[in-house]
């Protein structure tokens, strides 16, 4: 059974960082894609990053590029979403996701990830 816990949520400024954290448990993923996802109050669940364990690719919404950046510690089994320069529009409950079945053109849509953690809230004041 695979487990993923999210934590690093909280309540910032605008302008401010914070870094996400989803540690992985129940198996290696060395052949999964690893992904973040936003779902704002009333809105549908969004795309923000992925990435390849075995190779590294990444890609990113178009709102987040440049200003977030997904890694991964193969060490730890941890995939990280480091966020700056956060605007209020970036509120959210963050959910990270893994995929053993999902494609990597596929990986900006929820479907493609059979694994979620339950999210952590990240709320930016303006």
């Amino acid at each position: 059974q695979v487990q993923m816990v999210e934590s690093g949520g909280g309540l910032v400024q605008a302008g401010d960082s914070l870094r996400l954290s989803c540690a992985a448990s129940g198996r290696t993923f060395s052949s999964y894609i690893l992904g973040w996802f936003r779902q704002a109050p009333g809105k549908e669940r969004e795309f923000v990053a992925a990435i390849i364990w075995n190779d590294g690719r990444i890609r990113y919404a178009d709102s987040v590029r440049g200003r977030f950046t997904i890694s991964r510690d193969n060490a730890k089994n941890t995939v990280y979403l480091q966020m700056n320069s956060l605007k209020p529009e970036d509120t959210a409950v963050y959910y990270c996701a893994a995929s053993n079945v999902g494609r990597w053109y596929s990986s900006t849509f929820a479907s493609a990830y059979n694994y979620w953690g339950q999210g952590t809230q990240v709320t930016v004041s303006s």
